[in-house]
């Protein structure tokens, strides 16, 4: 699974290659967080987890102190988060989590990418069974640090997998534990790079490399979007 974060995790990054880009999405996933849990971050646990991700992608504390007094204030866009679900090429599974203020425009451009490169939209919730949703956090690796025996600590607070390389620790939980895991590693004085929620793909397909070309070209046609977020697949 840590393979197939880090995967996905450098799709992120190429798209979100132009830094004025990747701000302006950071702040619409901030304004969907303070306006879920309030703009204290000690109280909200998935604003806090934005803030440390903005920060690991080199976005400046006032740009996101900005954008988080701009989600409190009325000038604030009412974005919603949308999941859009639908068949690509060689019936690679595609969901797409987007945060617009227009639904009806995010919509009509994520159905025309279907069409054009030869995939299907499908209905909200279709393809839930094909991937299980995931807490994922990464932290710095401390000194002298013993996997088997972290993941024996964290089993009860709801990590279920780690991954460990030489510099940092990759750790996988239940959707809903996200909290709690969250809490348990900054009660722990674990230095918290990055936390998120993932769709792990329950098993993967593998395509014909002329497939596997078309479905390319419809995933970075959809990460394009300014309105998307994320965007999941089950291809191998």
């Amino acid at each position: 699974m840590g393979r197939a974060f880090e995967f996905r995790k450098a799709r992120k990054m190429k798209r979100w290659g132009q830094m004025a880009k990747t701000f302006t999405k950071y702040g619409r996933e901030l304004a969907i967080a303070v306006k879920q849990g309030g703009a204290d971050p000690e109280t909200n646990s998935r604003l806090r987890a934005i803030m440390q991700n903005a920060r690991a992608d080199n976005m400046p504390k006032d740009n996101i102190e900005r954008a988080i007094k701009k989600a409190s204030s009325k000038d604030q866009e009412d974005y919603k988060e949308m999941v859009y679900e639908g068949y690509g090429p060689g019936g690679i599974a595609i969901v797409i989590e987007t945060a617009t203020d227009n639904p009806t425009r995010t919509v009509a451009n994520v159905r025309m990418y279907f069409n054009k490169y030869g995939g299907s939209l499908g209905t909200s919730g279709s393809l839930d069974f094909l991937f299980d949703r995931k807490s994922v956090f990464k932290i710095r690796k401390p000194a002298g640090f013993d996997p088997d025996e972290f993941e024996l600590e964290m089993i009860d607070y709801g990590v279920d997998d780690i991954g460990v390389d030489e510099e940092e620790v990759l750790i996988y939980g239940g959707f809903s534990d996200f909290n709690t895991i969250q809490k348990q590693l900054e009660l722990r004085k674990y230095e918290v790079l990055t936390a998120d929620f993932e769709r792990i793909p329950v098993d993967t397909k593998e395509v014909a490399p002329e497939v596997e070309a078309d479905i390319e070209k419809l995933l970075e046609k959809i990460e394009e979007d300014e309105d998307v977020v994320n965007v999941f697949h089950n291809m191998r």
